[in-house]
């Protein structure tokens, strides 16, 4: 059935859940998982602001994001899954996901469904439904 599953991960409660799912699901089809981190690329004041500082925002977004991607490896070795992890910059993390599941050859996504309220929820901001809508792998929505 599935082989590789991506696993994104944005470090915040609900991604725990689905990266639980994820790994409890690989392990029972005894596919491997790929973590992904999607980060902002940084602003031009602040690239400005930290080739004179020396990287300092940019290394600690680095630290935050190998933080999240470890916390993944540990329960995928936990579970006995096999599990490759990495971070990228995109300001579209939608389009990040869709083209890491494309990269690696993934033929499943479990991502939690991150919702926004008000005005962002109309505008169709929910990385989730995006990357539903500009993916054709299978996107298994945890909530």
């Amino acid at each position: 059935m599935y082989t590789h599953i991506l696993i994104p991960t944005d470090g915040t409660d609900a991604s725990v859940h689905a990266i639980d799912t994820g790994i409890r699901l690989a392990a029972q089809l005894h596919a491997r998982v790929h973590a992904l981190h999607v980060l902002p690329p940084l602003p031009a004041v602040s690239f400005i602001a930290d080739m004179v500082q020396g990287d300092a925002c940019k290394r600690r977004s680095i630290e935050h994001a190998q933080e999240y991607l470890d916390e993944v490896r540990e329960k995928a070795q936990a579970a006995g899954v096999p599990c490759d992890a990495e971070y990228v910059f995109d300001n579209r993390p939608y389009a990040a996901i869709a083209g890491a599941a494309t990269k690696h050859h993934c033929d499943l996504i479990v991502m939690d469904a991150h919702t926004h309220n008000g005005i962002e929820r109309l505008m169709l901001s929910n990385v989730a439904h995006k990357v539903i809508l500009c993916c054709d792998v299978p996107v298994l929505v945890c909530h």
